[in-house]
This record gives structure tokens, C-alpha cells and sequence, in this order.
């Protein structure tokens, strides 16, 4: 028999016994009907406490973030708390949008607790949106203001940059280009897989562009792209895999899927192309406590850990490689920041409409 089962048989008897000596006392019929609605609050009380322990003690993720690191991560939690983690992950091909497509159909009747995504511009649609809880994570106060919502709806933490990889045997240095502007022409492009920008990361880049660009250059630029022959594939995965495979010589990706592919035996380098303004674009993971979540303590404990520099920490020296957004965090582990783009997470949200309707026009049409 185990704890909680002893507990709850003592409960029981403590009821019992509470009402034979009610009814003993008190024999009269109001006596009886007392002992009776007594009883019947009690046991309310105990299946509210019940719910209770519930709600601790179990939390549903979705997630985007890359299957083997965020189980890993989420295992890590389990074991430490005993809390049961139910998560379910996006698929490569769709990362992101579809749990926030599934996100917004639940919205009367939420069935996850905590989204923990692997960018961060639909979990700012989904906050505008009125989709997530506002909560202020005490594990946060060392995260800097440009990666925490001013209306403390979602945190941001673990940068991963849009880079491209190049195979250095099939394409040289000097050949790589510069800018992200340059990348579309007939030289590159030619030469280039990238992910389909209707999901995850490659989504958020060509809304950055849109952002920095303004709508009539970033539109000429992915005409720009079509026409000079670029691979277009499933997710940045795929397109690193093309590389890997000779295919093509050039990849636009994240940093973490080159990582992965430079462990499995390939042997690619990355460049980070200036998006105009300096760097290239940087993009964090972010997690949230979903608005109506079914149990909100447990989702805010979850999101304390998940924002933690322990955890911010354990990306960094996983094989993803993620860079802390803590200066301090980056110091320690020796690690320095990319040139970065400083186009407002915000801004690329708002732009993010705009550029999805140019992209299904130009480039799934």
C-alpha cells in the first residue's frame, strides 16, 4: 500500500469517526441532517484537496523545441520533482504553427499548461492574442528587458542564429556571402536549400526581413530567390541534410541543426550574414503559461525551472549549443554573442502576416 493510498484510508476513518460521534451526541432528525451535511462537505473537501495535489503534481507541454533536448530538459524536471510531465512536440515540418493553430482552437477549453516554444514571434501573437497567463517568474530577474514581455506573458531565454552553413570542400570562403541581402542572387541562390518559411524559424527570418527591409524590398527578394533556383524544403533539418548529402553548397538554418550535423560526422562551417543592420538575426526560445491552463501552479512551476540559468545552461552545453541571454551565464561558459540584429522581436511580429502572405504567393503558390 503506498503513501498516498494510507493517507487517504486515514482521511476516510477521521470522517467516520467524526460522524458516529456527531450522531451520538446529536440524535435527534436535525442532528442527523447536520451529521449528513457535515459529511458532505467534508468529502468536498477532501476531492478539492484532492484536485489540489493533482494540479501540483502533473503539467502538459507543448512544445517546438527539438525533440532530444527538450525531453532531456523535461526529464531532468520529472526526476527532480517527481512531477509527471505529459509533452507533446511539434513535427519538423511544422514547427511552431501547428501547436499554436491547436493553442488558439482550445482556447474555451484549454488541454496543455505551458508552451515552450523554439521562437519566440508566435508567442507573441498567441499573448496578443489573450492566449497566455500573465506570470513573472522570480527565476528571471537576471534575464535581460529585450528578452521578457513588459506584461510578464512569456520569457525568452537561449539564443540560437540564423546562419548559413557551407560545406568548405564544395564552396569557398570568400564565395559565401555577406549579407542576407546578397543571398538571393543568381550566384547563391543557385547554390541554396532553405526551410519552408511558412514554419518555425525560417517563418520568423523572412518576417525580420519585412520588419528591417520594409515590404517592397523584402517582396523583390524573395521574387529574387524563386527565380535564381533555391531549394526549398521541409525544415531546417532537411536542408542542412541536403548539404550534408552534396546536393548543394549552401544551407540557410539555425546554428543548433549544424551542430547536430557536425556531430553526426559532417564537417560544415557557418557564416552569420548581416540582416542590414549590423548582425544577423538571433532568435530564443520562449515559454508561457497558457491562459485557462488546466493546472497553473504546476505550469508555474515549470516555467521557473525552464527560465532558469541551470536550464539556460544545460542548452548551452547540449549538443543544440544555445547561447545564454545572460551576460554573465556567457562569461562562465566562455561563450561570446554573434553579431546580432536589433530588429524588435515585436516588430518582426507584427510584420509576420504580411510576410506570410508574400511567401505563399511567391513561393508555395
Amino acid at each position: 500500500m503506498n503513501a498516498e493510498t494510507q493517507r487517504s484510508l486515514r482521511r476516510k476513518e477521521f470522517i467516520t469517526s467524526s460522524l458516529r460521534s456527531l450522531r451520538l451526541c446529536v440524535p435527534s432528525f436535525w442532528g442527523r441532517l447536520a451529521g449528513h451535511v457535515w459529511l458532505v462537505l467534508a468529502v468536498a473537501c477532501l476531492a478539492a484537496s484532492g484536485c489540489a495535489r493533482d494540479s501540483e503534481r502533473t503539467v502538459t507541454v507543448y512544445s517546438s523545441v527539438d525533440e532530444t533536448f527538450g525531453r532531456e530538459v523535461l526529464a531532468k524536471y520529472k526526476s527532480r520533482t517527481g512531477v509527471r510531465v505529459d509533452v507533446i512536440f511539434d513535427s519538423e515540418a511544422g514547427k511552431t504553427t501547428g501547436l499554436i493553430q491547436r493553442i488558439r482552437l482550445e482556447r474555451d477549453r484549454p488541454r496543455a499548461d505551458v508552451f515552450w516554444s523554439s521562437e519566440l514571434f508566435g508567442t507573441i501573437l498567441l499573448a496578443r492574442e489573450g492566449l497566455l497567463a500573465p506570470y513573472d517568474p522570480p527565476a528571471a530577474s537576471d534575464i535581460p528587458p529585450r528578452y521578457r514581455d513588459a506584461e510578464h506573458r512569456w520569457t525568452a531565454f537561449g539564443l540560437r542564429g540564423r546562419v548559413l552553413a557551407f560545406d568548405p570542400a564544395r564552396i569557398q570562403v570568400q564565395e559565401v556571402p555577406t549579407t542576407w541581402q546578397s543571398v538571393a542572387e543568381p550566384g547563391a541562390a543557385a547554390k541554396l536549400a532553405f526551410a519552408n518559411p511558412l514554419f518555425g524559424t525560417t517563418r520568423g527570418h523572412v518576417a525580420a526581413m519585412f520588419a528591417l527591409w520594409g515590404p517592397e524590398r523584402a517582396t523583390a527578394w524573395l521574387k529574387e530567390l524563386r527565380a535564381n533556383g533555391a531549394r526549398m524544403v521541409d525544415g531546417n533539418s532537411t536542408a542542412v541534410r541536403e548539404l550534408a548529402q552534396g546536393h548543394v553548397a549552401l544551407a540557410a538554418t539555425d546554428t543548433d541543426d549544424v551542430r547536430v550535423a557536425n556531430r553526426k560526422g559532417a564537417r560544415l562551417e557557418m557564416a552569420y550574414p548581416d540582416l542590414g543592420d549590423g548582425g544577423t538575426l538571433l532568435i530564443p526560445n520562449s515559454v508561457a503559461v497558457l491562459a485557462g491552463a488546466p493546472n497553473p501552479r504546476a505550469a508555474r512551476a515549470l516555467v521557473d525551472y525552464l527560465v532558469s540559468a541551470e536550464v539556460e545552461e544545460r542548452l548551452a552545453r547540449s549538443d543544440s549549443g544555445n547561447v545564454p541571454v545572460r551576460g554573465p551565464l556567457r562569461e562562465k561558459l566562455g561563450l561570446a554573442l554573434p553579431p546580432e540584429s536589433k530588429v524588435p522581436y515585436e516588430a518582426v511580429a507584427d510584420a509576420m502576416d504580411e510576410a506570410v502572405a508574400a511567401v505563399r504567393e511567391i513561393l508555395v503558390r
